[in-house]
């Protein structure tokens, strides 16, 4: 198939979703395609890591974060399917833990045992949760894998630098 060239996909929908798209083209004044291409686009864009088959471990933190847990409910992602996602031929230093994994998951679920769970795991690292537990989730994930003090031995002085100034704001 030639790479510009568009097909035409047959997707099953209900009833309500079909309706919310008609009203929203309605009102954007655009052809219902449209809206469904840029769900799609957008979806694609948020998801970019995961269809690149080089990006492993700790790594997809950031995307299943900012995915969020609408992702993990639709998908039923729990720990052995994060765990095989994400840590499946992964160099041991570059592993997300099982008890993170079960974090993530849980966010997606049953989120006041979420809570406790990072509750336990926060006060191990020292750092108090804050009310909004989706957000401290967030914080307590990107501060081990995404902002690790090991991976910043390997980052030149002038960005970690930058990165640490971005850190605090």
């Amino acid at each position: 198939m030639v790479e510009g060239r568009k097909r035409a996909v047959s997707i099953r929908m209900s009833v309500a979703d079909v309706r919310r798209i008609k009203k929203l083209a309605q009102r954007l004044n655009v052809r219902d395609s449209d809206v469904i291409r840029f769900a799609i686009k957008t979806m694609l864009g948020r998801l970019m890591p995961l269809y690149e088959p080089e990006a492993r471990g700790r790594n997809l933190v950031p995307v299943l974060v900012e995915a969020g847990v609408d992702f993990l409910r639709f998908f039923d992602l729990d720990t052995a399917r994060l765990d095989a996602l994400i840590n499946s031929e992964v160099d041991p230093e570059k592993r997300v833990s099982r008890e993170d994994l079960a974090l993530i998951a849980l966010a997606g679920i049953q989120e006041p045992y979420a809570a406790l769970k990072l509750s336990e795991l926060s006060d191990s690292d020292g750092a108090p949760p804050t009310s909004d537990v989706s957000s401290s989730i967030r914080q307590y994930l990107y501060q081990k894998y995404v902002y690790r003090s090991s991976s910043e031995a390997e980052v030149p002085p002038p960005l970690r630098f930058a990165l640490a100034g971005a850190r605090h704001e």
